[in-house]
């Protein structure tokens, strides 16, 4: 009976979730099984993309935060320049261009070090000199994964920490629990040395024993169990916090619920607390509720990567038949390249072609938006790590999720719009765009099954004012020169 009270807390913030568990964890063996039984006796019959479009994915914003992250071996190397806006032009704001100009704890230094960084990041040079400023400054930045603001912000809140206080004084708030918990991670790793400052998770399944008080230095969490812990049952003491990060406020704010209970969270903060928000967007939606909850902040904007048809050879091969497009796809499986992804337009057309690659012999991953989180996490670390170098998925990794490795782009089918016959130019850029990043040279191959193919790869030419070249499947030779770059 004594834990009966953070029962019933676990309850309460578990109960949607459960029901939202149920729908998103999926368990597909049977509908797969079907699948490959219809497949071995007529693979003419594959699903046609145009008559069965299953190609919108059920993942959420959360989900597909954590797989970028996930797919982050180190930091970008960005030419982008970080655009700095202030409340108070004449408070000048300078930048760094090593950790040792920031007069850190030397404990901190070693964690960092080990860590693998060497020197800052763009957003680093700019964000740490401002964040560890006496009077602390309020900040918000624009900054896609893999910039290195996790590492920001920790550092940041690490050095004001006063370990002599047993109470909260650094609070981050993180949309999902995965999330949450790969902060906890980083916070720990940077913070290693430091033995003499507390942190704890504050997700699911975490609890506070009746009577006890939140006694850790920083707490890492998600806003619904913040909020029970701190409103409902009043076990964490927000009033002596000291630094208030709100990490992915692009995907809080798509979340339902959480742009709610992070307000109700900040309005237990005291006014001196430091405020940090940081999001890989920055539309009106996100400035409207950044600027509601954070007063007078330095705002940064590091911009994304942009896709680019620059450095990336585009070409198409062009086949009659079910069976001469899977013998294209044999060859150019054999490409000596580093890594690939294939791109189907349907689940359907994607596990039928990892199970028809498999059969053959051939190591390939599957990612569709069937599977659950943690299947998906699993998967592209996998191909992260080179488990599988060929990675068969729908448009679930179209955007946004880089693999330094990739430099071969396969269009098994051409993008087209939902519902329509037309094609998805805007689709096509993003997924060609996984190869030739950070200027590296890629390859894009466009596979080209009959006269309505052939009209959508005209579409997608006009539109970018390019030609695509046309590539003989055939000739092995040609094929290998592939690899060369």
């Amino acid at each position: 009976m004594g834990d009966d009270w953070a029962k019933a807390a676990e309850d309460q913030e578990t109960k949607d979730r459960d029901l939202v568990d149920k729908v998103v964890e999926k368990v597909d063996d049977l509908k797969l099984q079907k699948n490959e039984e219809k497949e071995e006796s007529k693979d003419e019959n594959k699903p046609d993309p145009a008559a069965a479009d299953d190609s919108e994915e059920n993942v959420t914003p959360g989900e597909l935060s954590m797989l970028r992250k996930v797919m982050r071996k180190g930091i970008i190397q960005t030419k982008n320049k970080v655009e700095v806006l202030r409340a108070d032009p004449k408070n000048p704001l300078h930048s760094v261009k090593s950790f040792e100009a920031l007069d850190l704890r030397k404990e901190l230094l070693k964690g960092i070090y080990e860590m693998g960084f060497r020197l800052p990041s763009k957003i680093q040079e700019i964000s740490l000199p401002t964040l560890l400023a006496e009077p602390a400054m309020n900040m918000i930045a624009q900054s896609q994964s893999g910039t290195g603001k996790t590492a920001a912000f920790s550092l940041a809140m690490l050095s004001r920490i006063d370990p002599s206080k047993k109470c909260t004084q650094g609070l981050i708030l993180s949309p999902t629990m995965e999330l949450a918990l790969q902060t906890v991670e980083c916070v720990k790793m940077m913070g290693k040395y430091c033995t003499d400052i507390t942190i704890r998770s504050a997700v699911k399944g975490d609890m506070v024993p009746r009577g006890q008080k939140v006694t850790e230095h920083i707490v890492i969490g998600t806003p619904g169990k913040v909020v029970d812990w701190a409103v409902k049952y009043r076990c964490l003491d927000l009033r002596t916090c000291k630094v208030f990060v709100l990490d992915e406020a692009d995907v809080m704010i798509a979340t339902q619920g959480h742009q709610d209970q992070s307000v109700r969270i900040h309005k237990q903060l005291p006014e001196t607390c430091q405020m940090m928000l940081f999001s890989a967007t920055y539309d009106d939606e996100v400035v409207n509720f950044a600027h509601a909850i954070i007063k007078n902040p330095v705002t940064l904007r590091l911009k994304r990567e942009e896709e680019t048809l620059e450095n990336i050879r585009q070409m198409y091969v062009e086949c009659n038949s079910e069976e001469e497009k899977y013998r294209a796809i044999s060859n150019i499986f054999s490409i000596p390249v580093g890594s690939a992804m294939f791109f189907c337009h349907t689940k359907a057309n994607a596990v039928w072609l990892a199970n028809r690659l498999k059969e053959d012999g051939n190591q390939v991953a599957l990612l569709t938006g069937d599977l659950t989180p943690d299947e998906r996490v699993q998967v592209l670390l996998r191909f992260r790590e080179g488990a599988e170098r060929v990675l068969i998925c729908t448009n679930v990794l179209a955007r946004g999720i880089d693999v330094d490795s990739v430099n071969l782009v396969v269009n098994y089918d051409l993008p087209r719009l939902h519902g329509t016959s037309k094609a998805d130019c805007e689709t096509y850029l993003h997924r060609i765009g996984r190869t030739g990043r950070f200027g590296k040279t890629g390859n894009a191959i466009n596979i080209v099954d009959g006269k309505e193919d052939l009209r959508l790869l005209r579409e997608i030419e006009d539109h970018f004012n390019i030609k695509i070249i046309k590539l003989d499947y055939s000739n092995i030779d040609e094929i290998d020169k592939l690899g060369e770059d």
